[in-house]
């Protein structure tokens, strides 16, 4: 089998990855994780077997030329009641999924556990300024006190540390990168409740989404600036008009992209610079398994064919 895509039923970006495989004339498996309490798993140690079995189709792991590990959630239990024993399948279930991601090894487009450490976005920071990027400001803390004095005489931002949704899954919302223009009394608590992400704000002229797969930069200039509700996060308000425009970066900028997605141990990194007034670019994150379907769907960027090029690779080594 040429490609194992682990993620979701929902996840329209695989989508892309199963159609340019197909136009290849690829093999492939789309094991949707919440699915996975229905099939029959298989391993043995004696001939070294690991299996899935979902009804007629089977996936033999020693198969597998490349695996891309893209959105996958968690085992499905819907007919059961929510008790112990419920909690005690889920996480079976989930321990044999990771038994599943270390089985396949160096297969993987980027490794489970190199996207789950590269998701540390202090690590990110200290790896970007070292590289040699320029990076805002940063505090993280959670001390009302700490972020007062960081504020004082500057404008700041605030955004989450990891985890920008909130809420139940049927009613969540989106914590955008907010504005603080001073630290009022009655921000003390929301400080003091959970660590958070506070930076220098950096006065845009636009925003940059940079797409790296293996040693390919894809780049998209986003007009933040021409719409009020989207100047500070370019996701606010879902301006579904707000124009994207591919763009060539300076090499320097290009190479530090490359770089930075490979000392995380990855193949793909989405970035978020940002280029500021007097033409400085400065590094704000890096998603290492971030969406870009709406980048291709917009662009034309071929960023699905370049993944699964790199996908094509693994599986010649």
């Amino acid at each position: 089998m040429d490609c194992l895509i682990v993620t979701n039923q929902r996840d329209i970006t695989s989508d892309y990855i199963v159609q340019e495989l197909k136009r290849r004339g690829r093999s492939f498996f789309r094991l949707n994780t919440e699915m996975i309490a229905t099939s029959e798993l298989v391993f043995s140690l004696q001939d070294d077997t690991f299996c899935l079995r979902f009804g007629d189709s089977e996936l033999r792991l020693s198969e597998v030329r490349s695996a891309y590990f893209r959105r996958p959630e968690v085992p499905a239990f819907t007919s059961l009641p929510d008790d112990g024993y419920r909690e005690y399948r889920t996480n079976e279930w989930l321990s044999a999924l990771k038994s599943v991601y270390l089985y396949l090894g160096d297969r993987w487009f980027s490794h489970p556990s190199a996207i789950m450490m590269a998701e540390d976005k202090p690590r990110q920071l200290r790896l970007a300024k070292s590289l040699g990027f320029a990076v805002p400001q940063t505090l993280v803390a959670n001390s009302p006190g700490e972020v007062g004095h960081f504020a004082v005489g500057k404008a700041i931002i605030g955004k989450p540390l990891r985890h920008a949704l909130v809420g139940p899954s049927d009613a969540e919302q989106v914590i955008y990168t907010t504005r603080l223009p001073e630290i009022a009394e009655q921000d003390r608590e929301a400080i003091r409740a959970v660590p958070a992400i506070y930076q220098t704000e950096i006065t845009k002229w636009r925003d940059l989404r940079v797409t790296v797969v293996g040693e390919r930069v894809f780049a998209v200039a986003i007009e933040s600036q021409s719409r009020s509700e989207t100047v500070t996060d370019w996701r606010r308000g879902s301006v579904p008009d707000l124009d994207h425009e591919l763009i060539e970066l300076p090499a320097y900028i290009k190479a530090l992209c490359v770089r930075l997605v490979q000392q995380l141990d990855l193949r793909f990194g989405a970035i978020d610079l940002v280029l500021d007034v007097q033409g400085q670019y400065w590094f704000l994150e890096c998603n290492p398994n971030g969406q870009w379907a709406w980048i291709e769907n917009r662009t034309g960027a071929p960023i699905s064919s370049a993944i699964v090029d790199e996908v094509e690779r693994i599986g010649r080594t």
